[in-house]
């Protein structure tokens, strides 16, 4: 796992100084995601990874996490193919949505994810804070034809 974290922290960086609160990556670990795997699921394109997102299978949702591409491997679609892995995923665990989070502050995650098919459903704010901090978006899973 830790080429996936390294790949992951690189990733996510730039939130530094830009996010408030900071990024959960800081605490994440090999171990982490190492129980995640086992929870949940972890997937990478690439050895060594350019590309990589967690799964979480929630009650009525396949949550999508740490979804991360490298900086050398942005806008080849890499994202979108993870999103589809995970649409592909939520239909054969029976999930009729996906769910994600991304913090208020970058506007341009949010583009790419309504791009994507997503919608913004919820503001959140993390423990301590008066204003939203987080917003939710979701994506129906259709069936295939």
């Amino acid at each position: 796992m830790a080429p996936v974290l390294a790949l992951i922290r690189a990733a996510f960086a730039y939130m530094d100084g830009r996010i408030d609160p900071p990024s959960s990556m800081h605490r994440l670990t090999e171990a982490d995601l190492g129980a995640q795997a086992k929870t949940g699921e972890v997937w990478v394109i690439g050895a060594p990874p350019v590309a990589c997102m967690v799964l979480t299978p929630k009650a009525d949702a396949l949550y999508v996490g740490k979804v991360a591409t490298a900086k050398t491997e942005r806008g080849r679609g890499l994202a979108r193919r993870l999103i589809a892995c995970a649409e592909m995923r939520a239909r054969a665990l029976g999930f009729p949505t996906l769910e994600l989070q991304s913090r208020v502050e970058l506007v341009e995650n949010h583009a790419a994810f309504t791009a994507m098919g997503f919608t913004q459903t919820e503001a959140t704010a993390h423990a301590g804070y008066d204003r939203p901090t987080s917003l939710t978006f979701r994506k129906p899973v259709l069936p295939l034809p």
